[in-house]
C-alpha cells in the first residue's frame, strides 16, 4: 500500500506521538499566523524564507504557498519539488474545493480542511488537516514535515513505476514528468533513461534533465553517476549505486542510494536518501 503522497504530506498530523489534538492544532495555527505576519511585511520576498529549513519549519509543521490559480510558490516541505508548477490538478477534492472557495471569499479568515487518509507508515487511517489563509491572491498554509523515506518505500515505488511503464510506457513517462503523486513519495521520485539513446526520458524532480545524456551526470563532489550506472547495467537487470545528490525536501546534498532496474529498453531508478551517520 502506498505511503502518504504529496497532498497528504501537506496536512498537519494531529495524532503525532506524545502530543494532543489541541497542541498540534495550536502549533499549526501559530506557525500560520507567523507566516502571514511575515508575508504582510515582506511580500513575495518571503517565499525564500518559507522554502528554507529555518524559522518557518516547526518540527513536523512547515509553510507552503499556492496562488489562487493553483501554482506552488513556496514550500518548506516535500512539495518544494513542485515550486513553479501548477498543482491544481493534483489536489485532493477537499483541498481543491477549499482553496477555490477561499480564492473568492474574504481575506483574513483562517480556514481548514480535514479528511482521513491511510498512513502506510503505521497502517492506520488517520485524520489529516491543513490550515490556511488568503492574502491577496496567495494562499498561505501549514503542513507536515515528513521524515526521509525508507529503502522499503523506494523499492515499492520502483516496483510500481516498472509495472506502470510495462503497461503503458508513454502515459507513464508523461505522468512522471507531470510530477504525478502516483510516482512520488516524500523525498522519493522516479527517473528513467532510454538505454537506446542513453538520455533521460523522464524525471520526477528536475525536468531540465530531459534529453540530457546520462553519461554526462556527476554528483556535486564530481563522482561520476551516469556512466558507472550504465556500465553496471550492461551485465545486470537490477542493481544499485551510491552517490550524493540534492534532497528535494531538505535542500541539502546528502548520501543517496539508487535502486536500478531494466524494463525493456528503459532503465528505471528510484533513489533513497540515507540517514546521516
Amino acid at each position: 500500500m502506498r505511503s502518504i503522497n504529496f497532498l497528504a504530506a501537506v496536512f498537519v498530523s494531529l495524532l503525532a506521538a506524545g502530543q494532543s489534538f489541541a497542541d498540534e492544532e495550536q502549533r499549526a495555527r501559530q506557525l500560520l499566523q507567523q507566516a502571514v505576519d511575515y508575508y504582510h511585511v515582506q511580500g513575495d520576498a518571503a517565499f525564500a524564507a518559507f522554502s528554507r529549513q529555518g524559522e518557518f519549519v516547526d518540527g513536523e509543521h512547515y509553510v507552503f504557498v499556492v496562488d489562487t490559480k493553483g501554482t506552488m510558490l513556496a514550500s518548506g516541505g516535500p512539495s518544494a519539488v513542485l515550486i513553479g508548477r501548477d498543482v491544481s490538478v493534483a489536489l485532493e477534492p477537499e483541498l481543491h474545493d477549499a482553496f477555490r472557495q477561499a480564492s473568492i471569499g474574504d481575506e483574513g479568515i483562517v480556514r481548514e480542511v480535514e479528511y482521513r487518509w491511510m498512513n502506510a507508515r503505521d497502517g492506520r487511517v488517520e485524520r489529516k488537516r491543513v490550515v490556511f489563509q488568503r492574502v491577496g491572491d496567495r494562499l498561505i498554509a501549514v503542513g507536515v514535515f515528513l521524515p526521509r523515506a525508507t529503502p522499503e518505500q523506494a523499492k515499492s515505488l520502483l516496483d510500481r513505476a516498472v509495472q506502470a511503464l510495462e503497461r503503458d510506457p508513454q502515459a507513464s513517462l508523461a505522468a512522471i514528468n507531470a510530477l504525478s503523486a502516483h510516482f512520488r513519495e516524500d523525498d522519493l521520485y522516479v527517473f528513467v533513461i532510454d538505454l537506446s539513446t542513453g538520455r533521460y526520458v523522464a524525471h520526477g524532480y528536475n525536468l531540465r534533465l530531459l534529453g540530457v545524456p546520462f553519461t554526462s551526470i556527476s554528483d556535486p563532489d564530481g563522482k561520476p553517476v551516469g556512466q558507472p550506472i550504465l556500465a553496471l547495467m550492461q551485465h545486470h537487470t537490477e542493481g544499485g549505486y551510491d552517490y550524493r545528490w540534492k534532497n528535494p525536501v531538505s535542500g541539502k546534498v546528502e548520501d543517496k542510494y539508487a535502486l536500478l532496474r531494466k524494463s525493456g529498453n528503459l532503465l528505471v531508478a528510484v533513489g533513497y536518501y540515507k540517514a546521516p551517520k
